[in-house]
């Protein structure tokens, strides 16, 4: 398991989620400088990027040229750097090399294959002709690069000590070109066309889902789900993927922008701190610090464990937040990690970032008004009584997410 995300322990269904979150979480956070940089060359480099802005629209050959890297990087990079990411952390360097063979098979299916994408306005599709035209196959890349390091650490565990003295090394790469090939294979007939069109339906759906207006329904499950800390469950397990898809053809994605939304949790922080137990009013002003500005969700979840009736003012923020999005077809160019106001302006194209961020203080607002009517405006709290409950509930938020994390892996 990589050193960026704890192991999971634990049984029931949180823990299995927050397993499974963890786990997804291990290939994809150790590579985010990579979404980084392609969130920054997008914003910066591409047609509608701020240097067109600011230059203007004529053809700019240097900022041309560097725009070629985009595609590369979403739909090569990426996805190979989850692979190995998963594998190594199955089995070491020799698992992330035959994850990493083993994802190329599934990338190249929709060409070899000729697998023609599906049409959401009921016109012929043609198959990608090259790797250029296909999509970034990040779920290929969670199931191939674990699963060929199982299969690479099943081998050398049977072989271990059987090999005579001096054929070791020859065995070893033998074994790992085998794995590698063999898994291609697999990727190419088997994981890469069942993953491409997974993909390709859970991206009919979300289109669906945004044309119908109904996306903001999703905060009924994401908003109680960050509280027990199962946000890296769904940022990267569902919302990181479908985002890249409609990134990679619309050029932003409100994916990127469900459970990254520092709103919600600075309109509960601002109801605490004008109307939340005057014990704790204290404690506020620095959690808005550390949530908004360095994006940590974490501090505000004792908040709303202290006080659990405050979920249901995140849920609408959330969810008004998600609308306002939905509405006006906005979106990030690449995961806001952390979850701050600064990443989200990093990865904003200029034509829609003040509509971006002003989703943000949408959602606050209208998490802060509930938020507030729930807390009473402050009326009929013990300030002794509070100050117990914030310790309670910050023990209550630690046990959380100690009971199911222990010490960091090494990597």
């Amino acid at each position: 398991m990589s050193s960026y995300t704890p192991t999971v322990t634990g049984t029931g269904a949180r823990a299995t989620v927050q397993r499974f979150g963890a786990f997804l979480a291990g290939m994809v956070m150790p590579n985010l400088g990579a979404f980084i940089a392609f969130g920054i060359i997008t914003t910066l480099f591409i047609p509608t990027g701020w240097l067109h802005l600011i230059l203007g629209k004529a053809p700019i050959s240097w900022v041309d040229q560097i725009s070629t890297v985009v595609g590369p990087l979403i739909v090569i990079l990426i996805p190979i750097l989850i692979a190995y990411t998963g594998g190594k952390n199955v089995h070491g360097h020799r698992g992330g090399v035959v994850g990493a063979v083993a994802l190329i098979g599934a990338m190249l299916a929709p060409v070899a294959l000729k697998l023609a994408p599906i049409s959401l306005n009921g016109e012929s599709t043609a198959p990608p002709a090259n790797i250029s035209e296909i999509g970034p196959t990040i779920l290929a890349a969670f199931v191939l690069g674990p699963t060929a390091a199982l299969a690479m650490r099943a081998w050398d565990n049977f072989i271990a000590g059987k090999v005579k003295g001096g054929f070791e090394m020859l065995v070893d790469n033998f074994s790992a070109g085998v794995v590698g090939a063999v898994f291609a294979i697999i990727g190419l007939y088997i994981v890469g066309p069942i993953t491409f069109w997974i993909t390709q339906g859970l991206g009919w759906l979300a289109n669906w889902l945004v044309n119908a207006h109904l996306l903001p329904l999703v905060s009924i499950v994401v908003e109680p789900a960050k509280v027990l800390f199962l946000n890296n469950a769904i940022n990267h397990g569902v919302f990181t993927p479908l985002g890249i898809e409609q990134a990679s053809t619309a050029g932003r994605s409100i994916f990127f922008m469900i459970e990254s939304n520092p709103g919600p949790g600075l309109g509960i922080l601002t109801a605490m701190l004008l109307f939340g137990p005057r014990a704790i009013r204290p404690t506020v002003p620095a959690a808005m610090v550390v949530h908004f500005l360095g994006g940590i969700h974490e501090i505000y979840f004792p908040y709303v464990l202290m006080k659990p009736i405050l979920v249901l003012a995140a849920i609408v923020g959330g969810a008004t937040g998600v609308l306002w999005e939905s509405l006006l077809g906005l979106g990030l160019v690449a995961p806001a990690s952390p979850g701050s106001i600064i990443a989200w302006a990093a990865v904003s194209q200029p034509s829609v970032i003040l509509l971006n961020l002003l989703g943000i203080f949408i959602a606050a607002g209208v998490t802060f008004i509930i938020g507030a009517l729930l807390l009473g405006f402050g009326r009929k709290e013990s300030a002794v009584d509070a100050a117990l409950d914030l310790e309670a509930a910050q023990e209550k938020s630690a046990q959380n997410k100690s009971s199911s994390k222990v010490a960091p892996a090494a990597s």
